[in-house]
């Protein structure tokens, strides 16, 4: 039994995916994996419905906790405040009570420069990812204030180090950031943790990049100067399981950063 044993958590992009040796391979899985260890029970979330499936039996069948999986994409052209609270309501329903919220999803259209990003595109990004953030926090804060909850957001070293081609995805991750160090502040008087990390992690995306262009890769994505990327679950997840610990809170608007697979608070 783990200390998240009948406990829930939400956790945003956590379909089925993993690299070719079988680990898990996103950063959402991952996370999903290493909750599931801990004996919570799952809300996940994703654009696809086989990924969501794919996990849910899994997590299940290894695991024995309950997940819940929502078909939810946050985006320019929907009812977003409607679909966030739909999944809101739905986890209420099945599982009383919101321990966790994890606001990992985003997508982007990463490669495409500044002057060459268009409208639609910078729409993606922030829909997706800060977006997306502030409506499940807004529609979470209500349970997590019951529970003494955690939320875990992420931010990237996109938005930290300015990469090339990731304007939209940087100012994305930049504004999640801002908005996690305000919730710490204005919510640490609710008993909620809120912190955020900004991972490096080897992932299936990565892994058929590769594959498909090395050259390209090997000229964009360097080695962590730790000499490894971060692993999904064990580096990336279990972080986030730690940050669930009520035994283990950081102070109030500190950020946890994993870049080269080193925990530091700046």
């Amino acid at each position: 039994m783990g200390f998240l044993t009948g406990k829930t958590a939400i956790i945003t992009g956590a379909g089925r995916a993993v690299l070719s040796d079988g680990r898990c391979g996103s950063i959402g899985y991952g996370i999903a994996t290493a909750y599931a260890k801990e004996g919570a029970n799952l809300v996940i979330t994703g654009r696809n419905v086989k990924k969501l499936e794919d996990a849910k039996e899994e997590l299940e069948r290894l695991y024995g906790i309950r997940v819940l999986t929502v078909q939810a994409d946050v985006n320019a052209g929907a009812d977003n405040l409607a679909v966030v609270q739909g999944v809101v309501k739905q986890a209420i329903d099945t599982f009383g009570r919101i321990d966790v919220l994890i606001n990992n999803a985003q997508a982007s259209a990463s490669g495409v420069t500044l002057a060459d990003h268009t409208t639609e595109q910078f729409d993606l990004a922030l829909y997706s990812g800060l977006y997306a953030a502030f409506y499940y926090m807004k529609a979470c804060y209500p349970y997590l204030k019951e529970t003494k909850g955690s939320v875990v957001n992420f931010a990237s070293g996109a938005g930290l180090f300015g990469n090339y081609g990731q304007c939209a995805y940087a100012a994305a991750k930049e504004g999640i950031r801002g908005l996690t160090r305000v919730a710490a502040t204005e919510w640490a008087k609710d008993g909620i943790n809120v912190n955020i990390v900004c991972p490096l992690a080897w992932t299936a995306q990565l892994e058929q990049f590769e594959k498909a262009y090395p050259d390209a890769f090997k000229a964009n994505v360097h080695m962590p100067p730790a000499g490894h990327f971060g692993d999904a679950e064990l580096e990336i997840g279990r972080v986030c399981v730690q940050l669930a610990n009520p035994d283990f809170k950081y102070m109030t608007g500190e950020t946890l950063t994993l870049e080269g697979g080193m925990g530091q608070r700046p």
